[in-house]
């Protein structure tokens, strides 16, 4: 039995492990069966996306334009207009030098094959594995080791389509890539892209002429590293240009050498070799260079490297109609004056300047000083010098900023004072003279450095970066404190300060500046070139700014600057040399290496640069007035020109700007004048609408009240009518009369004088003379008479009496004197006493100023309330010319004593000290950034 239970378990075990069985063989084929469903529909979806690209790109091709031999083979020349769109030169063409295949040294081939395009000879036009492995090689070899397009490809691109970046001109360029190939053979191409790469200088188009432009050499004497330099630059020509990046080109040139080395078309030893020589080395020097022939070249030097940047198109072959921003009347002026001594007086042939004039309102560069002594591709010191701006920076980086973020007026004030930056290095000033509590107003139009750096420090090293570059300045992240009055680590060129001001005097709005509008294709096409407007500010930022930078020009470090036909603000800034640079050169302490003045009208903009190129030894630096002082006339006279056929208009004030007139010397925000401030102790200052003082100041208030009193009291001496002196009374017993004599000091025009008297008491007789005597009839032979003289005017005003008395009878005729008389009624002359002799509560010391405006209390005392002040001896430092600041002290920075005054019972009005005006005072020399 037991044996028959062990059967039946088993096969009752077996029986459910096969229903298992099964139904795991059904759960498996269900998920295979699901996996199948999901892959028949990718596949499907794939093939229907397949054939969607297929049809587009169909679609697409057929759109393409024809290939034309003549495009492809003979370049075509573009046309330059100015700003009137009227033709001023033809570019390219007939001046290309071509070359054929069988000319081409294999060195030079095998150059750009490694660099452009290693599968040239393989693939049919496009390299499917090219742009699959384009992203790995740049990472490994290098940036820019290796581009996705092909030769092929890049020849489509230069000779028939436009430059936009867009899905249908790459598809166009591929499909027509294809049809290039089947058209012509790879030697054919490679000779067409080798004779169109732009070289983006002008007349350098086309390896041939580069390797006599870069070398003075054939292309069959070039050295490796001279083909690998060639090869290189396409890819960027004006970021690689070996005379303005030596670096960079250096670097690019070893890149395409490693390349030729991996691909191995030269051996590591030879490639090893050639990077051991100087870019530098055989490159024929820039100012032997080949003049271009024609007008305005340096414009168009900046109008072809503008065009590449922004088209990647070659300018010399394209057939391009160029609309530029050209004024040809503005910049023959700049040509003639950097050229000849008719309009300055240059110091010295080695003296550089560099200059653009941009238009205020849009950015278009209406000329460009790029130079003295200049040639066509040559360096361009208004576009391709950076160099330190100096104090022309401290409106861009520091009160524009503030002005913008904290919303500070024009007269908020900051404390010039001896002060050290963050890592407690030393900040002075020009001179090493500190000013005391000045408004930013006046920092900014004496160019002290202590304030700017304080208001840097207000606002931040970020908000101030963001600003900066808001107005296109390429600015490091983060910026130090030196950046505050210019001292930058690597520099800003007159295009970029130009565009930045251009800002301040357009609202706020800012344009880069550029020098081409819009670009012609020679299929039709148009491509807009010119720049988006970008509101960068507040207008009531710029407009403030602005007005700070007028003062500049009108009574500050700027007040050299002369342009009567327009109205102006700007800035001035000068820079110092390194203390090695003045101990390897021996360059005096006062000397600067760059003399900036940036400034603008509603209409024109224009930054200056002026110094040398390269210290040398030798006077290579700027230390005399007139050296120092050449941008700014430089400015006047281009200013001058540009604005002679434009009316002349202020800056709009926006109606978020208030116009507020204060009290000097008062704490901030400012407190408003009061109806008893002189004219000489109020400014008028702006204020960001809403942020305006509300609290009057009370500093003359009191003082004026005691001096209306005494002027008042002097009034009344000067018009009353002066009391009768020296009045006498004598008795005649033969007549029975007595005879009055009196004396008169005042005016006895229109004045008579009534006499009256009293006998024991009682009236008695009275009359009325014009004289100054009088006769009375005794009435009573005993008896006490007073007489009483009164002077009356024409107006029926009265003097004080006069009086005097005689005793008739015991002891006859004896009278008392005028004197006694007098003294016996000063009572009745006086009256009560003056209240400026009579001493009260308000006199004792109580001062509502001081008791019951708490508030103000602090910045009444220490701002506001003028004392008579005796200078002490000047600080160290202080010249003792006591040049004038905005709280009257001096220039002594608050530095003085205040004598003490003897304390009376009677206070004696007094008339406050007034603070001294704002004049002002040039510097002999300009400012410098410490």
């Amino acid at each position: 039995m037991s044996d028959q239970y062990s059967s039946r378990e088993q096969r009752r075990k077996q029986k459910e492990n096969s229903k298992r069985g099964r139904g795991k063989q059904k759960g498996d084929k269900g998920k295979k069966s699901l996996f199948k469903r999901v892959l028949a529909i990718i596949l499907l979806l794939g093939v229907i996306c397949f054939v969607i690209g297929v049809g587009t790109f169909a679609y697409i091709a057929s759109t393409a334009p024809e290939l034309d031999d003549a495009k492809l083979t003979d370049p075509v020349s573009s046309v330059i207009l100015d700003k009137n769109g009227k033709e001023i030169t033809e570019l390219g063409g007939e001046k290309r030098e071509l070359v054929t295949y069988d000319e081409i040294p294999d060195k030079v081939k095998n150059a750009f094959i490694a660099t452009e395009d290693v599968r040239f000879y393989k693939h049919s036009g496009i390299d499917f594995y090219r742009i699959g492995g384009a992203a790995v090689a740049n990472v490994t070899s290098g940036f820019g080791a290796e581009g996705a397009s092909t030769i092929t490809q890049q020849v489509i691109k230069m000779s028939v389509l436009t430059p936009e970046k867009t899905v249908t001109r790459k598809v166009q360029e591929m499909w027509l890539a294809l049809q290039l190939e089947r058209k012509y053979s790879k030697e054919e191409i490679l000779a067409m892209y080798l004779n169109k790469i732009d070289y983006a200088r002008s007349q350098v188009f086309g390896v041939k002429k580069a390797a006599e432009f870069f070398f003075g050499k054939d292309l069959d004497e070039l050295t490796l590293e001279e083909a690998a330099l060639l090869a290189g630059l396409p890819q960027a020509p004006g970021a690689y240009d070996p005379y303005t990046h030596p670096d960079r080109a250096e670097k690019r040139r070893n890149t395409v050498l490693n390349l030729m080395a991996k691909h191995g078309f030269a051996s590591k030893e030879e490639v090893e070799k050639a990077k051991q020589v100087p870019v530098t080395k055989s490159l024929i020097p820039i100012d032997e260079q080949e003049e271009t022939d024609g007008e305005y070249t340096t414009f168009i030097d900046e109008v072809v490297k503008e065009v590449k940047q922004k088209t990647d198109v070659d300018v010399y072959s394209a057939g391009l109609k160029i609309h530029t921003t050209l004024d040809t009347d503005a910049q023959d002026y700049v040509d003639e004056l950097l050229s000849t001594d008719n309009m300055v007086n240059w110091p010295d042939d080695k003296f550089q300047a560099g200059f653009t004039v941009v238009d205020t309102k849009t950015g278009a560069i209406r000329a460009v000083g790029a130079g003295r002594n200049r040639v066509a591709r040559g360096l361009s010191f208004a576009t391709g010098v950076n160099r330190q701006p100096g104090s022309t920076i401290k409106p861009i980086l520091d009160y524009g900023p503030a002005v913008e973020n904290l919303k500070w007026s024009t007269y908020h004030q900051l404390k010039d004072e001896p002060y050290e930056y963050s890592d407690g290095t030393h900040i002075g000033n020009y001179g090493g003279n500190y000013h005391g509590t000045v408004s930013i107003r006046k920092a900014l139009e004496q160019s002290y450095n202590i304030p700017a750096l304080k208001t840097f420090q207000a606002v931040g090293a970020e908000k101030a970066r963001e600003f900066g570059t808001d107005l296109g300045l390429n600015l490091p992240d983060p910026i130090t404190e030196a950046y505050s009055i210019g001292g930058f680590s690597g520099g800003v060129t007159p295009t970029q300060m130009a565009g930045a001001y251009s800002a301040f005097g357009n609202n706020g709005v800012y344009n880069t500046p550029h020098t081409v509008t819009k670009v012609e294709f020679p299929d039709g096409n148009v491509m807009n070139l010119s720049p988006e407007s970008d509101s960068v500010m507040h207008d009531y930022t710029a407009y403030m700014v602005t007005d700070m930078l007028k003062d500049v020009v009108k009574k500050g470090t700027g007040k050299a600057v002369s342009v009567p036909n327009a109205t102006v603000a700007g800035k001035t800034g000068t820079t110092n040399f390194s203390k090695e640079d003045r101990e390897k050169y021996n360059i005096p302490s006062s000397a600067s290496p760059d003399a900036w003045f940036v400034g603008y009208s509603p209409n024109y903009t224009i930054a200056v640069w002026t110094g040398y190129e390269n210290i040398e030894k030798g006077k290579y630096y700027m230390d005399t007035s007139q050296e120092l002082g050449m941008a700014k006339q430089i400015f006047s006279k281009v200013m001058t020109h540009v604005s002679e056929d434009v009316k002349d208009e202020d800056f709009k004030k926006p109606s978020s700007v208030s116009e507020v007139t204060v009290e000097k010397g008062s704490a901030n925000p400012g407190r408003l004048a009061s109806k008893y401030t002189p004219d000489s102790a109020k400014v008028t200052e702006l204020f960001v609408k809403g942020t305006e003082p509300s609290k009057v100041s009370k500093t003359y208030e009191k003082k004026a009240e005691e001096k209306e009193k005494e002027e008042k009291e002097e009034k009344k001496e000067d018009t009353d009518v002066k009391k009768p002196s020296g009045l006498s009374a004598s008795y005649n017993k033969a007549s029975n009369q007595i005879v009055l004599n009196w004396n008169y000091s005042g005016d006895t025009d229109g004045v008579s004088f009534r006499v009256s008297s009293t006998v024991d008491g009682q009236a008695g007789s009275s009359t009325t003379t014009n004289g100054t005597s009088a006769t009375f009839e005794a009435s009573s032979p005993n008896g006490n008479y007073t007489f009483t003289v009164v002077a009356v005017n024409s107006s029926g005003d009265e003097s004080d009496g006069a009086s005097t008395s005689l005793r008739i009878g015991t002891g006859e005729g004896s009278a008392g004197t005028d004197e006694e008389t007098d003294d016996n009624n000063q009572d009745d002359q006086q009256g009560t006493r003056p209240e400026d002799e009579q001493p009260s509560e308000d006199d004792s010391g109580s001062d509502d100023d001081n008791n019951n405006n708490n508030d103000d209390t602090n910045d009444e005392q220490n701002n506001e309330q003028p004392t008579p002040t005796q200078p002490t001896t000047p600080p160290s430092g202080n010249n003792g010319n006591g040049e004038e600041t905005d709280d009257g002290t001096g220039g002594n920075g608050g530095n003085t004593e205040t004598p003490t005054q003897p304390e009376t019972e009677t206070e004696t009005p007094t008339t406050p000290t007034q603070p001294e005006t704002e004049t002002p005072t040039t510097p002999t020399q300009p400012e410098t950034a410490q």
